[in-house]
């Protein structure tokens, strides 16, 4: 079932409040701290998370959150209970944030027995939104306009491949001299899906750690555009099913006919 349209508006509206707590403090100064695996941490981070948390605690009360922010404080065995959560990344991107250069979100996702059912993004400096649902659709909203969007398929050469500015890869570089014909974009943060959605890119491969926060949102999203996330031997991306909350390595495609086990 798609989510209902009360709580679909509710996510945008925390969504955009938390963007509003990130653009205040990116307007200044702000120090960095970093975090046990050396991942930075920023007052933006925490402010965001504040107001997610508590927004989604008011909208929905009995279904729990998952948050990049405070993930080390529930017990495995207790969120592994979870039928259904909130999985967050109250700030996508934060070496982005602390560059200055405006590519990174917010990302609030639906997870329900395991699987990415709907998801939000903001882009906080562009005040740009996209939502979506599997099966249901995924939406831009820009102002006071909305529109669908659809992934490119048929993709065609050449094929527009994503690659991050803060983790490009051997393994990236070898993968796309096997696609042939590319156009690399370097995008930060879970832009990458919401490109994949939009069909201004056609191929984000990730080989390297990631965190379900950093993905559930774009992957719904992606999805409801008619594109696909999977590992690589083709399993769809799955969420709170694991020990860990650790990705393994995946490809986002926005034509899911691409011959992506040829480029792997």
């Amino acid at each position: 079932m798609p989510v209902a349209d009360r709580i679909r508006e509710g996510v945008i509206a925390i969504a955009r409040e938390a963007a509003d707590a990130i653009l205040h403090v990116y307007a200044g100064e702000f120090s960095v701290e970093h975090k046990d695996d050396a991942s930075p941490l920023t007052a933006a981070d925490l402010a965001a998370h504040r107001c997610i948390v508590e927004g989604l605690a008011a909208l929905t009360p009995d279904i729990p959150v998952l948050s990049e922010e405070s993930a080390d404080t529930v017990p495995v065995a207790l969120r592994r209970q979870w039928p259904r959560l909130w999985v967050v990344d109250p700030l996508d991107g934060t070496r982005e944030f602390v560059k200055r250069n405006g590519e990174f979100t917010v990302n609030i996702a639906l997870v329900e027995d395991g699987v990415a059912t709907f998801g939000v993004i903001q882009q906080p400096v562009t005040s740009a939104l996209w939502h979506g649902a599997p099966g249901h659709g995924a939406w831009l909203c820009e102002g006071a306009s909305e529109r669908a969007l659809h992934a490119r398929r048929p993709a065609h050469a050449p094929l527009r491949v994503a690659a991050s500015r803060s983790h490009r890869d051997g393994r990236t570089e070898a993968l796309m001299a096997r696609i042939g014909d590319t156009e690399p974009v370097a995008l930060g943060s879970s832009l990458k899906f919401c490109w994949l959605a939009e069909g201004r890119m056609d191929v984000y491969p990730r080989f390297g750690p990631t965190s379900e926060w950093d993905t559930a949102a774009g992957q719904a999203i992606l999805e409801g555009a008619g594109g696909l996330v999977v590992d690589p031997r083709g399993r769809p991306f799955r969420y709170n099913q694991r020990d860990t909350l650790l990705n393994g390595d995946f490809i986002a495609l926005g034509d899911p006919e691409l011959p992506w086990r040829d480029w792997l």
